[in-house]
């Protein structure tokens, strides 16, 4: 009897170990499900910190912003720095541009920022900025083009214009076929995903650019539509746990942090990848908050508004 009555209490422990076991298991699963932000059919827009593996990491030195430019509840702006109001027109009904330069913290703040009188939920800086303060890409202002003298020979990134379930995020150089695609787009450089094949374009660069000046920014479009908009802060403060996977980001590691963060989040593959203004320029703000922030006066700003 004392044998049959230890055999049945390992029986029920065994269930129960295995029970549990099970219900965690489910628990975990559900809850990778939810985290999966590229399965939410309501996903628009989240902030998070990744580490250069692209796994999300409170001390990560990645500032990652995902967004859904097909989402209904986003609009988008493109800013640039103006002495005047942004679409403003001369006595000849020709497009005013007098630049002036500004840094992050002014560009996103500005009137010009504003949509409908609302200011941006996020924002990345994008564009060189030229000796005469003028932005030197491909920039265009919901229909409204600011840009410089290598505007046919830079790719820049954007969102198309019409109706939210239709819209289209592209990276390429020049302008569009489709007009509706030249809608908002910012300059940029260093095109290193094209076709959805990666490049390293570090000798592109040029040694000061790869190396040294390592505060990136840039953008990447996947084959899902959605967009990663990503600043690595080299010279970031304290709140940074750096190591060998949280470190600096160097051109020939860009595969592994966006292909990381994909993956991660079910976005899809990477398909195209742009490098906006580094160095002294990149800055990156989210829900009223700026997480990164350089002293050097940018070309342009893309900006995110919640409806």
């Amino acid at each position: 009897m004392k044998k049959l009555f230890l055999l049945s209490i390992l029986v029920i422990t065994l269930n129960l170990l295995f029970g549990c076991s099970d219900n965690t298991s489910n628990a975990a699963q559900e809850s990778a499900k939810t985290a999966c932000i590229g399965k939410n059919a309501n996903f628009s827009i989240e902030f998070f910190k990744a580490n250069n593996l692209g796994k999300k990491f409170d001390r990560g030195i990645n500032h990652v912003i995902v967004f859904n430019p097909r989402s209904e509840k986003l609009d988008f702006k493109v800013n640039v720095g103006l002495a005047h109001k942004i679409y403003a027109k001369n006595s000849q009904g020709k497009l005013r541009k007098e630049y002036v330069p500004k840094i992050f913290r002014e560009i996103i703040a500005d009137e010009n920022s504003q949509l409908n009188r609302q200011t941006p939920i996020a924002a990345i800086n994008a564009d060189y900025i030229g000796t005469d303060n003028k932005p030197q890409g491909l920039n265009i202002s919901r229909g409204f083009e600011y840009s410089g003298d290598f505007k046919n020979k830079r790719s820049s990134f954007g969102v198309s214009g019409g109706n939210p379930k239709n819209r289209k995020a592209t990276i390429q150089a020049g302008r569009r076929k489709e007009e509706i695609l030249n809608y908002n787009l910012v300059g940029g450089n260093g095109r290193f995903y094209r076709d959805g094949k990666f490049k390293d374009i570090c000798n592109d660069l040029g040694e000061f650019a790869c190396k040294q000046a390592t505060n990136r920014s840039l953008a990447a479009v996947t084959d899902k539509g959605y967009v990663i908009l990503l600043v690595n802060d080299a010279k970031a403060n304290s709140n940074i746990e750096f190591s060998q996977n949280n470190q600096e980001l160097l051109p020939d590691k860009f595969d592994e942090v966006l292909e990381g963060i994909s993956k991660n989040n079910c976005l899809g593959k990477i398909q195209e990848g742009i490098l906006f203004d580094g160095g002294m320029s990149p800055g990156l703000f989210y829900n009223n908050k700026i997480y990164v922030e350089n002293a050097g006066p940018i070309g342009s700003v893309f900006l995110i508004y919640k409806k």
